[in-house]
């Protein structure tokens, strides 16, 4: 189950625990737990496990949980997984997130994430944000690959979530997008969640809210782009949904792509994810008030991919 899902007509008038035992495949007893330690919330406020679902409650569970059929448990567990760091001090660090990681523990992902690994290799952890994701400031999707600052004191936390609330940290990614694409352009169409499925963010949803990408073309190949992309505000999925709306979705998007695959002239070549990275991050140190401009290199599968796609079509300015 998603972290936060809309109740469907085929769930009304089902009691919460119900609901939560069949959706989680787990038991009666453990739903009521996740109740009771109001982990479980429904239009914002708490409800008793004998709660009657209606027609569009918006149902959310707390992304700190994380759970078995046996245990629920709400720390983090270090766990010895490599990292790539980027810059590191006593208030911060920013690390390179491989694709296919998540960033931390929720529902589907109770371990091997990012901040597993960061409780492992670093003993001080903020002690805000929660439980399960101390000092995390922002995030990137699973499949995105890249730079990410994580807060490892309390003070620095608070000072860059204002930062990211006052759009004061510089983010530049480098995607593959489909098509031929103007050398440089905006796009400012408002973003919200998919009335129609809840897994997506569309242009055309009934709540919107601002949405600023801004792109320049570096290579240009057979009918796709390498493009440097600079995001002026921070929506869910907000440059692969901005890009799927103007017709040039990113190679490998599964959910908002066309194809997943490259078709060369004898053969098709997988590409294995969405093929965006984030590649720079810039700010203003929190404590230090020093300039950090951190690069995170490109990972070996969006290598590949490049230079499947030079030796095949060139390159074309």
């Amino acid at each position: 189950m998603r972290d936060e899902l809309i109740i469907g007509i085929e769930n009304e008038g089902k009691r919460l625990d119900q609901f939560l035992s069949e959706t989680l495949k787990i038991s009666r007893a453990k739903a009521q737990e996740l109740i009771e330690r109001n982990y479980v919330k429904i239009n914002n406020s708490y409800k008793q496990k004998s709660y009657r679902l209606k027609i569009n409650d918006k149902l959310e569970l707390l992304p700190s949980v994380s759970y078995t059929s046996e245990v629920i448990t709400d720390f983090l567990t270090p766990q010895n997984i490599p990292i790539e760091i980027l810059y590191e001090d006593e208030y911060l660090v920013v690390l390179s997130k491989p694709p296919g990681m998540v960033v931390y523990p929720c529902l589907g992902h109770r371990d091997g994430t990012l901040m597993n690994a960061v409780a492992y290799h670093f003993k001080k952890l903020a002690s805000v944000g929660g439980p399960l994701r101390p000092g995390v400031v922002h995030r990137l999707d699973k499949d995105t690959s890249g730079a990410i600052i994580i807060a490892l004191d309390d003070e620095a936390y608070y000072g860059l979530v204002e930062m990211f609330k006052n759009r004061l940290i510089r983010k530049e990614y480098l995607t593959l997008v489909y098509g031929e694409v103007k050398d440089y352009g905006k796009i400012t169409s408002p973003i919200g969640r998919s009335p129609k499925d809840r897994k997506r963010m569309s242009t055309k949803a009934k709540t919107l809210k601002e949405a600023i990408t801004e792109w320049r073309v570096i290579k240009r190949f057979n009918n796709c782009s390498l493009l440097k992309v600079r995001i002026i505000t921070g929506r869910t999925h907000q440059i692969r949904v901005h890009f799927s709306s103007i017709g040039h979705p990113l190679l490998g998007d599964s959910l908002y792509g066309r194809k997943t695959y490259i078709e060369l002239k004898r053969d098709r070549i997988k590409i294995p994810r969405q093929m965006l990275h984030a590649h720079k991050i810039e700010f203003i140190h929190p404590i230090k008030e020093e300039i950090i401009s951190v690069e995170a290199p490109l990972p070996k599968d969006m290598r590949d991919i490049l230079r499947i796609l030079e030796v095949h079509y060139g390159v074309r300015q």
